[in-house]
């Protein structure tokens, strides 16, 4: 299936706690699944991308259909933490697919996707819901009343934050990432690469590893910017740069204020170590968190 310039949102899906990753196509209103990941949960494979070519050469075989044409390719991230293109199949092309694979695991599989479906469109009417099961999301990984509040008010000052990226031509992706490197090298002294090593993190989100104190600095960082930018309506990505140094320098006195006075701003604890179970959700790139 041929690809179009979409507006799209990555995520990782859990079913039975196993990783599925996908795609959200604003334009049709759809989610597109990593075919591979699907195999891997029905299957339980050990190579579930050698399962799905061996799959599609069988059912072209036994009934004429060629199983790519339902497909599309579609970039994810892979294990390595890169953006790979991959076969994406939405929920119509996802049932036929698992038609021609034998598991026990089939039917639940297909009520998950319908109640994905469900809260997606749900979702997109009333997007407080999606707010009410981030918050849901977070009790069930074991998080505090108190750090889920500062954690949902986080994602309220970032998306402030990128509204204004957005007016001034700041572009998704490598632009938003560079602006927000440049916020922690300035306030926390060390690059998003550098924090999540420093927290022993891989591909799991920064801020959902940070302590309330973390947060908070993060946040006077971002609503600083927001308010700087605000009054002086930056045009370009270098514009937005000087103001997001000068916000995060906010937040970087701060920091040492408080540090100066004997307490502790910068934490090498990660979610495990602040009374939350393992989170198991794959997160982007060392420096190019959205939310």
């Amino acid at each position: 299936m041929a690809d179009k310039e979409i507006d799209i949102q990555n995520k990782v899906q859990l079913f039975n706690d196993k990783k599925i990753r996908s795609v959200w196509d604003s334009e049709e209103e759809q989610w597109y699944f990593s075919v591979i990941d699907v195999i891997a949960v029905l299957t339980d494979s050990v190579n579930p991308r050698d399962y799905w070519f061996k799959m599609k050469k069988r059912v072209h075989s036994e009934d004429g259909i060629e199983l790519s044409t339902i497909c599309r390719q579609l970039k994810m991230r892979s294990p390595d933490g890169k953006m790979r293109e991959t076969d994406a199949a939405n929920t119509e092309a996802l049932l036929r697919i698992i038609q021609s694979v034998p598991s026990k695991k089939a039917e639940p599989f297909k009520m998950w996707l319908a109640k994905v479906g469900s809260e997606a469109l749900d979702e997109a009417v009333d997007p407080e819901l999606s707010i009410d099961r981030a918050i849901q999301n977070y009790r069930n990984l074991g998080y505090s009343e108190n750090w889920i509040n500062q954690r949902i008010k986080s994602i309220e000052v970032r998306k402030a934050l990128t509204d204004e990226w957005d007016k001034a031509g700041v572009k998704k992706g490598r632009e938003y990432a560079a602006l927000t490197d440049l916020m922690y090298r300035t306030w926390a002294d060390m690059s998003a690469k550098e924090y999540k090593e420093y927290k022993g993190l891989k591909k799991e989100n920064l801020r959902d590893n940070m302590t309330n104190i973390e947060l908070i600095l993060n946040m006077l960082a971002e609503a600083s910017a927001t308010e700087l930018s605000q009054n002086k309506n930056p045009t370009t990505l270098g514009e937005s740069a000087k103001i997001a140094i000068s916000g995060a320098e906010v937040a970087r006195d701060a920091r040492k204020s408080l540090e100066k006075r004997g307490g502790k701003a910068i934490s090498s604890k990660n979610a495990k170590e602040i009374g939350t179970r393992q989170l198991p959700f794959e997160e982007e790139n060392d420096n190019n968190e959205d939310f």
